[in-house]
């Protein structure tokens, strides 16, 4: 169960997001925030903010010098080298093959 800190001027929030949203949208929202017993605001929050981290995770760039690059480029183009426990678990029969 979540703890919830008590309110004071430090931690109130800034600047605020209005939207508007279909009844039945509100509706699934704020029975999601009631399973997960937490507010309306704060379960939109705590989902946008999430998925606004993901999107810009997706979005970094990554930094190379030539010869790093040229040595990732070397890797990914490789063979894959030979892992015998991973060829026996993918050759044997597995509990879901029933």
């Amino acid at each position: 169960m979540r703890k919830t800190k008590p309110r004071t001027p430090a931690s109130l929030k800034a600047t605020k997001v209005q939207l508007r949203l279909r009844p039945a949208q509100k509706a699934i929202l704020a029975r999601a925030a009631e399973l997960r017993r937490t507010s309306l605001s704060n379960f939109m929050l705590e989902h946008a903010y999430e998925a606004a981290q993901q999107v810009l995770a997706e979005q970094v760039d990554i930094v190379m010098s030539p010869a790093e690059w040229q040595a990732f480029c070397k890797a990914l183009d490789a063979p894959p080298r030979a892992i015998p426990a991973l060829k026996k678990l993918l050759t044997e029969a597995s509990v879901f093959d029933g």
